[in-house]
């Protein structure tokens, strides 16, 4: 199964973003549940200095290996 551009754009954002040393790890609230989630985020500039983060994905709760299924071939 192929991976769509916009998401192996969004990889390749993140990788650029940890070899450069500009992830951060936030505390956020779910909007949905309003519980807590811990963010991956990317941190960027904007040209008046204010901090950008684009969230790429939350850490999971529970174990990770019973969240997702590997894919089958």
């Amino acid at each position: 199964m192929a991976i769509p551009e916009p998401y192996r754009r969004n990889f390749d954002t993140l990788l650029r973003a940890a070899a450069e040393g500009n992830l951060a790890l936030l505390e956020c609230t779910d909007a949905h549940t309003g519980g807590t989630r811990y963010v991956i985020c990317a941190v960027g500039r904007a040209k008046k200095g204010d901090f950008i983060l684009t969230p790429f994905g939350h850490l999971c709760d529970d174990n990770p290996f019973d969240q997702y299924l590997p894919p089958s071939g």
